[in-house]
């Protein structure tokens, strides 16, 4: 067994929340985000006297892990790669697993191992509360969060706790976010022969999401413009105005927390549903996510399916613009589990939930049918909003960024000095088991 120590140790969130107790204990990493994170959280822990293990899957994985403890997976996917981690479990005596992703083929895999041995597994992924905070779940998101959705059991935790300090703290640019996917994805597309069974979980190949995005990089100058004039055009005028934000169609947020497997299925639902019950005198702004490659055109999809339903001079289609700005007189937000939900609610706006998220809570979000939402759209109630991003902030949010070496730090290591229980004190109260559950996929069919 290979047992990793590093430098300084810096008492840092994510690190407590993952090795805060007693006994030595080995953590076995699987694939992250493409940045120096994991790597880091690996050197606190190395610091702490605790053992930190690595299965690099591609080339990628192993580029972002030089260090001591890493190990090479060079088989195929399926029975194969179970008997291999549960083989490696055993001999390593492995007490938790991390990962981000919990829904990627591999590590559904790893995950079903470890808990026939009663591994602990913790999720790591980018915040709810973005900018700048880190998500840290025991054994996943959304569907799998245990995270509570009774509202009296979220008062109730977040009594005593204070409110969240709302103050960016950490910043990261897209220019460091693009180089750090380019050092992680083209060496698995042209090494690839090293780890030769390899599949990837992402929908479309990394060249053709770098070809789309480059399109999109070409056009972005008037799209922007395009965008700010459309937004300071709906904030002036006297129409009531509801916002759909898209997801990427790579989210497995979308693909596995959600009735949908294309996202077309949602676009359907909800103009088709907006069409016929929304306010003649509303509109509907569908807003393209900021990170989309392009591959898919939505715009045309969007457009085409509300001409089809005689609604296209009520549909705006947004792709830029201040979405912070349109939120604040939107009359609502309708939305997959987008963290625009999240944005939403913090300024107090109705907000329905189409696939599962851990904010879809009745007195939070709107608990009635898509259809009725239109007319009459449920503001949040105050205290259990309040609660809410107090609890939230206190057991599963950490204060931190992917991209940034101070943000990675802080993450990872930092002085915010939370102690835990396994993940954090406020998680003794959440629920167990997960009280959601994934939603049965639908059939209705893009159009």
């Amino acid at each position: 067994m290979i047992c990793d120590s590093a430098g300084a140790v810096l008492e840092g969130p994510v690190t407590m929340a993952l090795q805060n107790v007693p006994e030595r204990r080995v953590f076995l990493f699987l694939q992250g985000p493409s940045s120096p994170i994991f790597a880091k959280i690996a050197d606190r822990l190395g610091a702490k006297g605790h053992c930190c293990l690595r299965i690099n899957l591609n080339p990628g994985d192993r580029i972002f892990w030089r260090r001591k403890g890493g190990y090479n997976y060079r088989g195929r996917g399926g029975n194969d790669w179970r008997s291999h981690v549960a083989s490696f479990m055993d001999r390593h005596a492995v007490t938790d697993l991390v990962l981000l992703g919990e829904e990627r083929p591999y590590h559904l895999i790893a995950i079903e191992v470890a808990k026939e041995r009663s591994i602990a597994v913790s999720v790591v992924e980018m915040g709810y509360l973005r900018p700048d905070w880190l998500t840290l779940e025991r054994n996943g998101m959304s569907s799998n969060s245990h995270f509570p959705n009774d509202p009296q059991q979220i008062v109730d935790a977040a009594r005593t706790l204070p409110e969240p300090d709302w103050k960016r703290r950490y910043t990261q640019s897209f220019a460091v976010e693009a180089a750090y996917d380019l050092l992680y994805n083209l060496p698995n597309v042209f090494l690839w022969f090293l780890f030769p069974y390899y599949h990837r979980h992402a929908l479309f190949h990394p060249l053709a999401e770098y070809a789309g995005w480059i399109m999109r990089l070409a056009g972005s100058k008037k799209r922007t413009m395009a965008g700010r004039q459309l937004v300071k055009h709906l904030l002036a005028g006297d129409a009531s105005f509801f916002v759909f934000p898209l997801q990427l169609q790579t989210d497995f947020q979308l693909r596995s927390h959600s009735p949908y497997d294309d996202q077309r299925e949602a676009i359907t639902e909800v103009i088709t549903s907006f069409a016929a019950h929304a306010p003649h005198t509303a509109l509907l702004v569908v807003k393209i996510h900021p990170l989309d490659n392009g591959l898919i055109d939505w715009q045309a999809h969007v457009e085409a399916l509300a001409t089809r339903l005689g609604i296209r001079g009520r549909l705006q289609f947004l792709d830029g613009g201040d979405l912070n700005a349109l939120l604040g007189k939107a009359a609502g937000v309708v939305t997959i589990n987008s963290t625009v939900g999240l944005h939403a609610l913090q300024l107090g706006k109705p907000v329905k939930v189409l696939g599962t998220a851990v904010f879809d809570i009745p007195d939070l979000s709107d608990q009635t049918a898509l259809d009725q939402f239109w007319a009459a759209p449920a503001h949040p109630q105050e205290q259990i909003r309040t609660a809410f991003f107090r609890l939230l902030a206190a057991a599963i949010q950490v204060r931190g960024n992917f991209y940034s070496a101070a943000g990675t730090d802080a993450g990872a290591g930092g002085d915010c000095g939370k102690t835990t229980q396994p993940i954090c004190q406020p998680t003794r109260r959440l629920h167990r088991p997960p009280p959601r559950k994934k939603p049965s996929k639908i059939s209705l069919r893009p159009r």
